[in-house]
């Protein structure tokens, strides 16, 4: 299921936050998506409306950089500092290789779109590439996303996780409980066809080649302990989105959602809930340096150390998130002028 978070649902973030319809006097509003972090220093979260927020001292100040997208934006891979991919509606592929100043569609000898479904997610090996999304849609890159050629993915549902161990196993997962796996860097896909799901689902980790987890819509959270050929149900403590799943240096398995964080201190047997900002709705965890973060529509929450403490990032105020910060960051956050060539 495509998370769509509305301005009825924003508007139970009021007084913390004001309507972005209201509060972009500038003109931009931003609903934070994705998120990746190529090195210690520098990360990138990306605005489903086409703007990015850069860092290169790790998240110390932030740059609005803008792709000129001209279609809803929905997942982001760096491979390092300065060469990036996102993909969105439509088909779309954008790449940069200086850091997001600058970025170019990426597209067919015909001058079109690779596919014309919409991307939902992205993944990188190194040069390595696989995108998926809507009816399917998988498409494979070899050379760090400069060409896409099609993968046959077996299933007409939408695929909005993907996950690969390195460049021959990988998963991904998708609407109506889908769970595809590959063994041969998605030359062919196996559909696995199991009755414990239930839900759609949103993401899919695997902490080796046999451990993995897949969690989704309505709390739906999954174990596989045999590469994903079976799966068990696991007991969640929550009923909301879980969109996200990451483990930290102290072998703590962390899964973001919504309004707060999931936990498991013992490699991913049980679970807690670990109640964190609750206006951010969180929809990402991922590792940063020797940390993690946690991105959410509204903001950034940040892990002290290794421990299970975070706090919220008082130097990322994404466009439209009040009248206030709207206005400091139009005028004191410089913006790219770049557009999609």
């Amino acid at each position: 299921m495509l998370k769509r978070k509305n301005l009825l649902r924003m508007a139970g973030a009021i007084g913390a936050l004001m309507l972005p319809a209201l509060a972009s006097a500038a003109g931009d509003i931003c609903y934070l998506r994705d998120a990746a972090a190529p090195s210690a220093s520098t990360a990138y979260l990306l605005c489903e409306q086409g703007m990015l927020y850069a860092t290169t001292d790790s998240g110390g100040h932030w740059a609005m950089q803008r792709t000129g997208a001209d279609q809803t934006l929905h997942a982001m891979v760096f491979q390092d500092d300065t060469h990036g991919i996102v993909v969105g509606e439509g088909g779309t592929i954008l790449a940069t290789s200086d850091g997001g100043k600058t970025w170019q569609q990426r597209l067919d000898d015909k001058k079109a779109h690779f596919t014309t479904e919409h991307l939902l997610t992205v993944y990188a090996i190194g040069d390595l590439m696989w995108a998926a999304g809507f009816d399917g849609a998988l498409l494979h890159s070899t050379d760090g996303g400069r060409t896409w050629e099609k993968q046959n993915s077996g299933t007409t549902m939408a695929i909005q996780g993907l996950y690969f161990l390195d460049k021959d196993h990988g998963w991904a997962v998708g609407w109506s409980a889908t769970i595809l796996r590959t063994a041969d860097g998605g030359k062919t896909w196996e559909n696995v066809s199991t009755d414990k799901a239930t839900w759609s689902l949103d993401s899919v980790y695997f902490r080796d080649p046999n451990n993995g987890w897949a969690a989704g819509f309505a709390g739906e959270l999954l174990r596989s302990r045999d590469g994903g050929k079976t799966w068990a149900v696991q007991e969640s403590p929550v009923q909301s989105e879980l969109s996200s799943i990451a483990f930290d240096k102290s072998g703590r398995v962390w899964i973001a959602a919504d309004e707060q964080l999931l936990v498991s201190q013992d490699g991913g047997e049980k679970w807690s809930v670990d109640k964190v900002d609750n206006h951010l709705f969180l929809c990402k965890v991922f590792g940063k340096g020797d940390s993690l973060w946690a991105l959410g529509e509204l903001g950034l929450l940040q892990q002290k150390g290794a421990s299970m403490e975070w706090q919220r990032s008082q130097s990322l105020v994404p466009a439209g998130t009040s009248i206030a910060d709207s206005l400091e960051a139009s005028t004191e956050v410089p913006a790219g002028d770049s557009t999609a060539k």
